[in-house]
């Protein structure tokens, strides 16, 4: 069974646990529902199907139940503590902890690199900016980065992107894409990371109104009275816009600027206006 500080969801964990116990012995959730001190027969049956929920106090028992000691169920409490987050802030800070304690152990999270590329704008800009700007230190690419960084905020996101393999040095030591684009891809734990860099970029894009002339940004928008149907449309025709967009940008070899494109689509209305027959 994979290590437990590979996982990011609690619940999968306890299925995956369950199912590699019955697969070696006699092994019921009656008996493991039992060893974690609860009533209920089918009670982690449910949890590990996400139809219940383990509270904190539990969740140490439930760890014991499955060996669970030290680092290892302090993790698996944290795994837990990330299911009850309400806020985007109190989940970054759990998955930060959880991060902290699979790096003392040497155990890389599958989601790890992906969350903390997007959990600053810097990492995405510099990814871009780098292969730009062959034979640049750190401080003229900090200078050129808007808003202006710090050369010591250029080389810890370098490094980062080095090791987790989003660039590379070539053999003149200048810095290279291994990949045109990044995407976030099927994942539980990063959209939250993105939702944060949505909020900064979308400040960057207030102060580019008055900070950047004209003649360098564009700023477009409608308000449309839609349906539900007429918004999955719109949706799906966003995504294939960004597709020709990404095409675009990445038939050229070389960069003069690194840009951001925002795109936006929300209700300004509450609900949706009820049809009287």
């Amino acid at each position: 069974m994979k290590d437990v500080l590979k996982y990011t969801d609690y619940h999968q964990y306890i299925a995956d646990y369950y199912a590699e116990r019955k697969a070696k012995s006699v092994f019921t959730w009656q008996t493991f529902t039992r060893a974690a001190g609860f009533s209920s027969p089918v009670f982690l049956k449910y949890v590990s199907e996400g139809r219940s929920n383990l509270s904190e106090d539990a969740a140490v028992r439930v760890a014991s139940a499955m060996s669970l000691m030290g680092y290892e169920q302090e993790y698996f409490c944290e795994m837990v503590k990330f299911d009850h987050a309400k806020t985007d802030e109190e989940k970054k800070s759990t998955f930060n902890r959880m991060l902290a304690i699979a790096d003392v152990h040497k155990v890389r999270i599958l989601e790890g690199d992906s969350f903390r590329y997007f959990d600053s704008w810097k990492n995405p800009v510099l990814r871009e900016l780098a292969p730009a700007m062959p034979g640049a230190k750190p401080l003229a690419m900090a200078r050129a980065c808007r808003p202006e960084i710090t050369a010591a905020e250029v080389s810890e996101s370098l490094s980062f992107l080095l090791k987790a393999n989003l660039l590379q040095k070539d053999k003149d030591g200048n810095y290279v894409q291994t990949e045109k684009s990044v995407t976030t891809g099927p994942m539980a734990v990063t959209p939250v990371a993105v939702r944060g860099m949505h909020r900064q970029m979308g400040e960057f894009a207030l102060e580019a109104i008055e900070g950047v002339p004209q003649n360098k940004r564009h700023f477009s928008g409608l308000t449309l009275g839609i349906t539900q149907n007429a918004y999955d449309v719109i949706v799906q025709e966003i995504a294939e816009f960004r597709k020709r967009v990404i095409a675009i940008a990445t038939r050229d070899d070389e960069t003069d600027e690194v840009y951001r494109l925002n795109m936006q689509f929300f209700p300004m209305t509450q609900k949706s206006v009820e049809k009287k027959d």
